[in-house]
């Protein structure tokens, strides 16, 4: 793939509601989009990290720095005939970033298979032309704003409801959303890394409602604790924060510390990682289901596709569009009978609306690609 340009533009996203989690609130996301430029095609990626470091220790001005400064002139070295598989070989002399190198990939990935007329889907060998979708419901002030919020998504079909946890917002709303749906809502919690292990006689409290999981109850340095919390209650464990790559994926199975995963492409550093991560936890027979980052469109294309693999087999947090924002930067994905399409024309299958990204973007960097 020969590059003449890189675009690197700040979007401001109102989000329809603000989303609350253990770690804080947002009510606008801060998204940061790649868009690389070639005779052939013009390929997109989007960088899911957050305003703050507090989920990781990435944040949006620091993948924007990263980007321009380190990053682009390492793949500038290597010239005019890059291609998407060796990106992150030529990356990895950097530590770390790994949403930055994700978003990076991602955009040049796309263009690639725009070129050669091959969707991503089809890529990353998916199976499904649709893919199961979940709800993530952040903290609310009441158990009766969330019991009604809940029942919003239920009608609208959602398949799977997760409910953000912490102490003091766990065993009483979760009791609540059993009481009033039953138990053939499929409902799992995440912590967000808000608990320790001495927390473990309460969190076994919620062994009594049938939850398809726990997400990240501790630390996501903390393999030894998960592993020893999974032999104390019943509920399986599921990590996110704690999987960073194929390594870490395996020393969690190993250890006993992860029934499931929840795979987060920018987390392990791009979709083609995340491809190998599905992969091994296949061939292992564990669960995977592919997590969001409150995504624009062309995020949510690239992990529609991912979650079309064969091993994908619980509902991802792959809401519809209009779950979070009013107007996407793309065609919209809608929910139809509890499932999101997946695009089947060539990279993302998407198209990005210049119009809207312009009037939502904050700053653009324009960058010649010049190949040395």
């Amino acid at each position: 793939m020969r590059l003449e340009r890189v675009v690197l533009r700040r979007l401001a996203m109102p989000l329809v509601s603000p989303f609350r989690t253990s770690f804080g609130v947002e009510d606008t996301r801060d998204v940061l989009l790649v868009q690389v430029e070639g005779p052939e095609a013009v390929g997109w990626g989007e960088c899911v990290a957050m305003s703050e470091p507090l989920y990781t220790p990435e944040y949006v001005d620091g993948a924007h720095a990263v980007i321009r400064s380190h990053l682009l002139p390492r793949l500038q070295q290597r010239g005019d005939e890059l291609v998407a598989d060796e990106v992150a070989t030529v990356l990895s002399p950097v530590k770390g970033h790994q949403m930055a190198k994700a978003a990076l990939e991602t955009a040049i990935l796309d263009a690639e298979l725009r070129a050669a007329g091959v969707s991503m889907s089809s890529r990353l060998c998916g199976v499904r032309d649709r893919v199961g979708a979940g709800v993530s419901i952040g903290i609310t002030d009441t158990i009766g704003e969330l019991v009604e919020l809940v029942s919003g998504y239920v009608e609208a079909g959602y398949l799977r409801v997760k409910l953000k946890v912490e102490p003091g917002w766990d065993v009483e709303p979760v009791r609540a959303l059993r009481e009033h749906f039953g138990y053939e809502l499929p409902l799992q919690v995440d912590a967000n890394a808000s608990y320790t292990l001495a927390d473990a006689a309460h969190l076994s409290k919620l062994d009594e409602f049938d939850l398809v999981m726990v997400e990240q109850p501790l630390r996501d340095d903390d393999i030894t604790g998960h592993a020893a919390l999974a032999r104390q209650i019943r509920t399986p464990i599921c990590l996110d924060e704690s999987i960073t790559s194929v390594a870490a994926a395996l020393d969690a199975i190993d250890r006993g510390a992860a029934a499931i995963l929840n795979v987060k492409a920018g987390r392990v550093g791009g979709y083609l990682e995340a491809k190998n991560l599905h992969d091994v936890c296949f061939e292992r027979g564990v669960p995977v289901w592919c997590g969001g980052m409150l995504e624009t469109g062309v995020g949510r294309a690239a992990n529609v596709a991912l979650a079309s693999l064969p091993g994908f087999s619980l509902p991802g947090d792959i809401s519809a569009s209009d779950r979070y924002f009013r107007r996407d930067i793309t065609e919209p994905f809608t929910l139809e009978s509890g499932h999101l399409a997946v695009p089947q024309g060539p990279g993302l299958g998407i198209t990005p609306d210049l119009q809207v990204i312009d009037e939502v973007t904050t700053l653009k960097e324009e960058i010649i690609w010049q190949a040395t």
